[in-house]
């Protein structure tokens, strides 16, 4: 009996600490998202670089904190990726190649993390940045990507947006259309209003192009 009731509490205190665990990681992620939010959206031009770097380290400390998930790999790769977005210069090109190598990583611990977001974030890197031999952009690759987390999230609000200027940069402007409509239309992500704020503003700036290209 004595062995059962230790076997039970070990069972228990297993079950609880799982729980605190999992919470600690949703609070941590929750945190970095709010932030990259100020920071890609609320941050002045000549700040984001320090903002950005700060808020690097602090998804690093993350991914050490929670080596077996994929999700602090996620917004780590999100965060470089935006911070060479943002600031441009020499050194865009490695920040890219780090969030792909981080998204890559994040794939092979859990492909479905997130909505699809590997894929999102992905397909948006091999389209933005340069081809062979400079880089490792590629359409046909990004398309593919970008199709997969749709698939995995299909009313989303950064899958839609995400493909829809990758067919607008790809010139197909009616299929564009379409998808940045749907991105506008998407509905709100609990939680995170100043993302969604920050995204309809780049959604609405993408369709005024679509429809000036259109005539």
């Amino acid at each position: 009996m004595s062995k059962l009731i230790s076997f039970l509490l070990l069972f228990a205190t297993s079950i609880y600490m799982s729980s605190v665990m999992a919470n600690s990681l949703d609070n941590s992620i929750h945190e970095l998202q709010q932030q990259w939010a100020v920071a890609n959206y609320e941050t002045p031009e000549n700040k984001q670089d320090e903002v950005f770097d700060q808020l690097t380290a602090k998804a690093e400390s993350v991914v050490k904190a929670y080596p077996e998930d994929a999700e602090p790999l996620v917004w780590e790769a999100i965060i470089i990726s935006s911070h060479a977005g943002a600031t441009g210069g020499f050194g865009a090109l490695g920040k890219a190649k780090k969030a792909k190598k981080l998204l890559e990583q994040a794939e092979k611990i859990n492909p479905d993390a997130l909505q699809g977001s590997i894929y999102t974030s992905l397909g948006s890197l091999y389209y933005n940045v340069p081809g062979w031999p400079i880089a490792f952009g590629n359409d046909e690759k990004a398309e593919a990507l970008l199709k997969k987390a749709l698939t995995m999230n299909p009313d989303g609000i950064d899958p839609n947006y995400f493909y829809g200027n990758f067919l607008l940069d790809q010139g197909r402007y009616s299929e564009s259309m379409d998808y940045l409509q749907k991105a506008l239309n998407a509905p709100p992500r609990p939680n995170r209003p100043l993302a969604d704020k920050g995204r309809k503003i780049e959604i609405k700036r993408a369709l005024q192009t679509v429809k000036e290209k259109i005539g």
